[in-house]
């Protein structure tokens, strides 16, 4: 006994060194010890014996953590009457001590809710026994206001906890338990939530004594847990807010029927600390978002009615919303107001020109209030957008008032950004214009509602522009100006820039007339004067942010005006030709091609402009008109670090930073494209700086000495040239010359380059990639003449590459994991994905490989198996990328070369059909797609193998294949498994039900034929459609256990 007492005094002395030291050595001793104490086989005696102890806090955490661990583990649960023992023991425990640390109540209660959960369908003498959560807690509710805590904080933890998914046990075992709570318990729990907090609100609580403020805080919690539930399954995503609708079910009408259910949490709202009035107006968003169609149009009218009141009640009286907590919550609150209910029903409500003016009011304040809680302005402009966007649509008689308060808060937002700029200069602040996303997602929001009463909009702009500009220019002019008063001058600009392209890109076709089109004339001609001035100081100074929003702004004018399907006509090229002598689009290109060229000259060191900028020309680049241009034309001709410096070799910080010349020459490929036909002369005069590249690589790796790195730049920037060319070349006479300009001559630089650097990714991955792409047939545009052998050479050339690679990767040996990737899972996958686009390109014939004893097709699958054999499964998965890759090239594989798998090794065999299996529950549908076609070509091919096998004039059958014999030697082993998994499943079943599901079999195999036709394959899917409903109807009228739910799961 003392030996036993002393073990539990030493489990506490480790809690305590896991808890408190600060020495990292013992706490680690600390943890090792105390993870052997959970996996040993005398933790739960042991957990109670420390609990019963009650010496410590954190032994008692530990115990309580230990056994939730117990209850939780899949693999050899415990009894059901031990569950039930230590569910009665936890709730007495909290009873008769309602003064525990607040973190080991936490414990326990969660350890109560995990037992609930996971035993909410076992039953004991035809009683479910976990279930009766509300008369566990009633005991609690009638004590002290400890217990009353304890009580409340069970309730809400419990219904977290069945509201969460756990990763451990399967989707629908969870949503099975979540929709049964649903059913039986949760309308009870919530009524009892707000029925506690109107007699809470009834009574004169005293909110400074910190029981009586922690009941409260946890009756919200419980209520907002309770209207956050997801009740259909969904499991929304919180990044998607602003779109969320609550599915109360019908069964709760009553409860938003009766107003008072909404009244209460606005009274509360307003007679309660600040410090818990966030959590009220949580609960009054979800209320704002139930499904419309739980109420009629006069149940809904009233329902808003009374919504829009409470806010304006708020807006009236707004002491607690300077809090940021409150701030946000209500914002999201007045957000729900337009995502739920129609412009048309809003209008209706009686005091809305009232709210609405209110509304407005709050909004421009907060704008005026930038750089307080910046997040939740997304919440407000939201609203106004959806408010914008509705009125074209609006069919009631009232006045919706937005053409007078819709322009107050564009000016508001306009008007705040450019006042920003001094106060965030002036005193060192972060400069929301570096928060690219946030800057976007609130332009775009803006373009809505500046589109409202724009030609209120574009006065203002014109207004704010024409005197930023003209201070802007003075000071230029001027000798004695600051530096800071010229920065400050170009940040407004900057914001202005960018509203002028946002409120541009607004432009709706159906909604837009022609004064709207000559307005942003007005406002194009005013950013092309100030880019005119801008570009004429670049030599001496730019501004990189000005810069971005003149690249945004031309990015919004092209996806508008630029383009076949834009009328000519339009007033904005009018007022282009007044103003700035652009007659047609043609000489709006040219501006365009301009400002491309302007860029890449002076900007190619800076990374964000220079991407930009390709990604502009890119998207122009579809645009015919565009070669006729002089200085597109100068583009094709002088494409060299001479003319644009981020083409230089020198000049680049790392290697990676290349990528953006692949956008470059996609953009000049597709260019050259258009006029270059047969005409050879101008493809080699085009690859004339590509050619010399080349060269000078060759000549570099011809001798011993030669500079590594300046060799590795001048490669990487070569490949990732020619991938941009090949991408655009995706007809069969230009990708021809290309191929013939490649091979013979070039490619062996590029094997040379994956036999010396397969080490360094940067390298390899390029030159992976570019052969990748020479490879695909993309629009069929590797079509070989009937006497080449082009095709055949090239997959030599494939097969060379991925065999030098895979071979050489393999003896880097383990590599740590947070590096596994892009050192070598990343050119993996693209060897893979090469191999899939050759086998599946159609341009070459495999089955001459071996018939002519040529090994380049099996040194590149052997290399393939090598490769996958030193991925772990768990890698597959875990890389989107790899895993496409992956699964792609083995549906081809299966498809096309049954007979190179049927041949393997039998655990080479059983790691492919593990990661079938696995693929099979991936998320990804096309992993899931891959993984089914595959599967279906391997039992095809047996199929069709044994068929003919068993004929009386059989064919010759190839020696290696073991797939073929292991089945001739055991042919009822297929069978045989069916049978075992249907009487597994059957027999899981409660006697009365296994007939039922017996038949369910037999009908899954009615009037199938043991044939493979198409018809006899559409068959057996039907049946088995039906087999998947009546199972699945089966389950849900089953109470027996869960053990057949978890086998169909």
């Amino acid at each position: 006994m003392a030996d036993h007492v002393q073990g539990l005094a030493q489990l506490e002395i480790l809690c305590k060194q896991l808890y408190e030291t600060t020495d990292t050595a013992v706490r680690h001793q600390a943890e090792k010890a105390l993870v052997e104490f959970t996996n040993s086989p005398d933790c739960l005696s042991k957990c109670q014996l420390l609990l019963e102890r009650g010496s410590s806090s954190y032994s008692q955490l530990l115990a309580a953590t230990c056994l939730s661990k117990l209850v939780s583990r899949t693999s050899n649960p415990l009894p059901l009457e031990q569950r039930i023992d230590i569910r009665n023991y936890v709730l007495n425990y909290l009873a008769t001590r309602p003064k525990l640390a607040a973190f080991v109540t936490q414990a326990l209660i969660q350890l109560y809710a995990r037992i609930t959960k996971l035993g909410w369908f076992d039953c004991q003498k035809d009683d479910y026994v976990f279930r009766n959560v509300i008369a566990d807690v009633t005991r609690f509710l009638q004590d002290s206001v400890e217990h009353c805590i304890i009580g409340v904080t069970i309730l809400s933890q419990l219904t977290n906890e069945i509201n969460q998914a756990d990763t451990t046990h399967p989707l629908t075992k969870h949503r099975k338990i979540a929709s049964s709570f649903r059913d039986s318990s949760l309308f009870d729990i919530f009524t009892l939530s707000c029925n506690l907090l109107k007699q809470a609100s009834g009574k004169n609580l005293n909110l400074n004594d910190e029981s009586q403020h922690g009941l409260l805080m946890q009756l919200l919690k419980l209520s907002y847990n309770c209207l956050n539930y997801d009740f259909i399954g969904t499991s929304t995503d919180e990044s998607s807010d602003d779109l969320c609708t609550v599915q109360i079910p019908t069964s709760w009408r009553s409860a938003f029927l009766d107003s008072s259910t909404l009244q209460l949490f606005f009274n509360l709202y307003h007679s309660i600390p600040p410090s818990l009035s966030p959590l009220v107006l949580s609960c009054l968003v979800q209320i704002a978002s139930v499904r419309r169609s739980l109420f009629n149009n006069a149940e809904r009218a009233k329902f808003l009615s009374h919504l829009v009141d409470g806010v304006k009640r708020i807006l009236a009286n707004p002491q607690c919303l300077p809090d940021p907590n409150n701030y946000h919550e209500f914002c999201r609150l007045l957000a729900r107001l337009k995502s739920n209910y129609q412009l048309g029903e809003l209008v209706k409500v009686e005091n809305y020109p009232e709210v609405i003016r209110l509304i407005a009011n709050f909004t421009v304040t907060s704008l005026q209030h930038w750089e307080f809680a910046p997040n939740s302005v997304h919440y407000l402009l939201s609203l106004w957008q959806r408010l914008a966007a509705s009125v074209p649509y609006v069919k009631a008689t009232e006045p919706h008032l937005l053409e007078t308060y819709t322009p107050e808060v564009t000016k508001a937002y306009i008007t705040s950004r450019l006042e920003s700029v001094h106060v965030i200069l002036r005193d060192g602040l972060e400069d929301p214009l570096d928060d690219a996303g946030l800057v976007q997602q609130q332009l775009d929001q803006l373009s809505t509602i500046g589109r409202c009463e724009y030609e209120k909009t574009c006065a203002l702009l014109v207004q704010l522009f024409d005197q930023a500009a003209q201070t802007y220019q003075e000071l230029l002019q001027s000798t004695n100006s600051s530096a800071a008063d010229i920065t400050v001058q170009e940040g407004r600009l900057t914001w202005l820039v960018y509203i002028i392209g946002a409120v541009i890109g607004g432009r709706v076709s159906f909604a837009s007339t022609d004064e709207q089109d000559a307005m942003d004339g007005e406002l194009v001609c005013r950013v092309l004067q100030l880019m005119n001035l801008t570009d004429s100081r670049l030599a001496q100074a730019g501004n990189e942010r000005l810069e971005l929003a003149m690249l945004s702004f031309f990015e919004q004018f092209r996806k508008i005006y630029i383009g076949d399907q834009v009328q000519k006509s339009s007033k904005l090229y009018r007022r282009l030709s007044e103003v700035l002598g652009l007659n047609d689009e043609t000489m709006v290109l040219s501006v365009f091609i301009g400002k491309i060229i302007t860029n890449l000259k002076y900007w190619g060191q800076c990374e964000p402009i220079t991407s930009k900028t390709l990604q502009l020309l890119n998207d122009l680049s579809s645009v015919r008109k565009l070669v006729k241009l002089s200085a597109v034309q100068f583009m094709l001709n002088n494409h060299t670090s001479e003319h644009f410096s981020f083409l230089g070799v020198n000049n680049q910080s790392n290697l990676s930073d290349m990528r953006c010349r692949t956008t470059f020459y996609t953009a000049l490929g597709r260019l050259l494209m258009v006029d270059l036909g047969e005409d050879e002369d101008q493809f080699e005069q085009f690859m004339l700086p590509l050619t010399a590249a080349f060269e000078a690589v060759a000549q570099m790796l011809s001798t011993n000495t030669f500079n590594e790195q300046e060799a590795k730049r001048t490669l990487v920037g070569l490949v990732r040239d020619l991938r941009g060319i090949a991408f655009a070349f995706n007809a069969k006479t230009s990708f021809m010359m290309l191929f013939d300009w490649i091979y013979p001559a070039y490619m062996p630089i590029l094997q040379r380059a994956i036999e010396l650097w397969y080490h360094d990714p940067a390298c390899t991955t390029p030159v992976l990639k570019l052969m990748a792409e020479l490879v695909h047939n993309r629009s069929q545009r590797l079509q070989f003449d009937v006497s080449s052998p082009n095709g055949i050479l090239l997959f030599r050339e494939t097969s060379k590459m991925i065999t030098t690679y895979g071979n050489r990767i393999l003896t880097l040996g383990e590599v740590p994991k947070d590096q596994v990737y892009g050192v070598k899972l990343k050119g993996v996958s693209v060897c893979f994905g090469m191999l899939k686009a050759v086998l599946s390109g159609n341009y070459v014939n495999f089955g001459v490989f071996r018939l002519y004893g040529d090994d380049a097709l099996d040194n590149a699958l052997q290399t393939f198996i090598k490769l996958l054999l030193s991925i772990p499964h768990s890698d597959l998965l875990d890389y989107p990328k790899l895993s496409q890759s992956f699964y792609s090239l083995l549906e081809v594989l299966t498809q096309d070369h049954m007979n190179f798998i049927a041949s393997l090794e039998p655990h080479v065999v059983m790691y492919i059909l593990s990661s079938i299996s696995e693929g099979l529950t991936a998320l990804d549908t096309m992993v899931c797609t891959g993984c089914c076609s595959s599967l279906d070509h391997i039992v095809t091919y047996l199929f069709k193998q044994l068929s003919r096998s068993t004929k009386k004039r059989p064919t010759p059958m190839a020696t290696d294949d073991r797939f073929l014999h292991i089945m001739q030697q055991h042919p009822e082993m297929i069978q045989q498994y069916f049978a075992d998994l249907r009487n597994s499943i059957v027999n899981s079943q409660p006697p009365e039900k296994q007939q039922a599901m017996h038949l369910c079999f037999e009908n899954l195999m009615e009037g199938i034929e043991r044939n493979l036709l198409t018809k006899n394959r559409d068959r057996f899917t039907q049946n088995l459609s039906v087999f998947r409903r009546e199972v699945n109807d089966s389950m849900k009228n089953s109470t027996y256990g869960v053990n057949s739910n978890d086998m169909m799961s």
